[in-house]
């Protein structure tokens, strides 16, 4: 039996990953939004018999035992302890909480219930042609992994602020381009198994209002974003990422990874390689799937949502174990709450230096750990 779920946030992503949990077989059980008002129009439209705008009638569900949390940032962290601490399995979108403390409690809470699923839903992960470029990192088709000298991001998209003035907004509320610079982030870890030593950063807000945000407010969040990350071995990565273009929903990715005996280049969700001495690059992997279900009118870029579909995938492997009520193999490879705090000092040095136009040293929180009274006095506080 695969648990019950209930999501948490009405947004592009809840309603793209309803319908997804339902393809593999789980059964959404609650919907939970900032209002009651946005939270029984997804219910609605998604089919959810259940909807409420209170955090802990979702939690206290019985028939609830894995939630998704894919609302605004500043309850990642909130959410995320308080369902730890009453047995829940999570699952936490992009970023973990606002800044390091936040994710740092979550980490601490998944330290304390090691018998919980903690993850973070960093989608590309799962998308095959990175899982094949990992692959081929690793068994040093261009070169040994050590003595990769340079790898290069570049991302263009639409636009990444809705009709409506809400939180993507808001640079103080986790808007704009440094929610995706989270997954770049995430992405080069995953790949060169190296984490980042210091970064240098330049950060735009070039978008102030649109013909929906005409008033008082005015967007503070960026829509560009251009930093370096120097690794631990020298290895430099350049990340490019803008929202300009158009039409909204254009997207364009392309990484490329450059070792002593050719690269390797993933484009959208394609992956070639060139080899010293070949006259022109070779499809190692090339995407061919298509989804189940329409995504025509969703923003999200169909790469993240097809990672999104795989990690799904890999949540009903892990509950489907006959020996246990779930196994660590499918969703190994997945971000953790581990994984989620190094991002977050990542993305706080590149503000830094985008502050100080100076390289800035990564440096993960020094803060004393929870105990397990601190993490319960806190998912009560929470409540309150």
């Amino acid at each position: 039996m695969l648990p019950g779920v209930g999501v948490f946030g009405t947004g592009e992503i809840a309603n793209v990953l309803v319908p997804l949990l339902r393809e593999k077989g789980f059964e959404v059980r609650a919907i939970w939004g900032r209002t009651l008002k946005e939270a029984k129009e997804t219910a609605t439209a998604q089919n959810v018999s259940f909807h409420t705008n209170v955090i802990d009638d979702v939690l206290l569900r019985k028939d609830v035992d894995l939630v998704f949390i894919v609302c605004q940032p500043f309850l990642h962290a909130e959410i995320s302890v308080k369902a730890l601490g009453i047995g829940k399995h999570v699952v936490c979108d992009k970023p973990a909480g606002l800044h390091q403390q936040d994710a740092l409690k979550m980490v601490r809470a998944s330290q304390y219930y090691p018998t919980l699923i903690s993850l973070v839903n960093h989608p590309l992960r799962f998308l095959p042609a990175f899982t094949h470029m990992r692959r081929c990192l690793q068994e040093e088709l261009i070169g040994p992994l050590p003595e990769v000298v340079l790898m290069d991001v570049r991302v263009q998209m639409g636009t990444l602020f809705p009709e409506k003035y809400n939180w993507m907004c808001d640079a103080q509320m986790g808007g704009g381009a440094l929610n995706l610079v989270g997954s770049v982030v995430d992405l080069v870890t995953f790949l060169l198994q190296q984490q980042a030593v210091r970064v240098h950063g330049v950060l735009r807000a070039y978008t102030k209002t649109t013909p929906a945000i005409n008033g008082i407010r005015q967007i503070t969040a960026p829509d560009f974003c251009n930093f370096q990350m120097e690794l631990a071995s020298g290895t430099l990565v350049t990340v490019a990422l803008h929202s300009h273009t158009v039409p909204a929903k254009a997207f364009s990715q392309e990484v490329l990874v450059y070792g002593n005996k050719g690269h390797l280049v993933v484009r959208g969700g394609d992956l070639f390689v060139l080899k010293e001495g070949q006259p022109k690059e070779e499809a190692v992997y090339v995407d061919v799937q298509d989804l189940h279900f329409s995504t025509n009118n969703s923003l999200l870029p169909r790469p993240y949502i097809k990672g999104l579909c795989k990690m799904v995938g890999a949540l009903k492997e892990a509950f489907g174990s006959k020996e246990s009520s779930w196994v660590k193999a499918p969703v190994s490879t997945a971000a953790t709450f581990e994984d989620g705090l190094y991002v977050q000092a990542v993305v706080e040095a590149i503000r830094k230096s985008n502050e100080s136009r100076q390289w800035q040293r990564v440096q993960l929180s020094t803060d004393a750990p929870l105990n397990h009274d601190q993490i319960i006095r806190y998912a009560r506080m929470s409540t309150m």
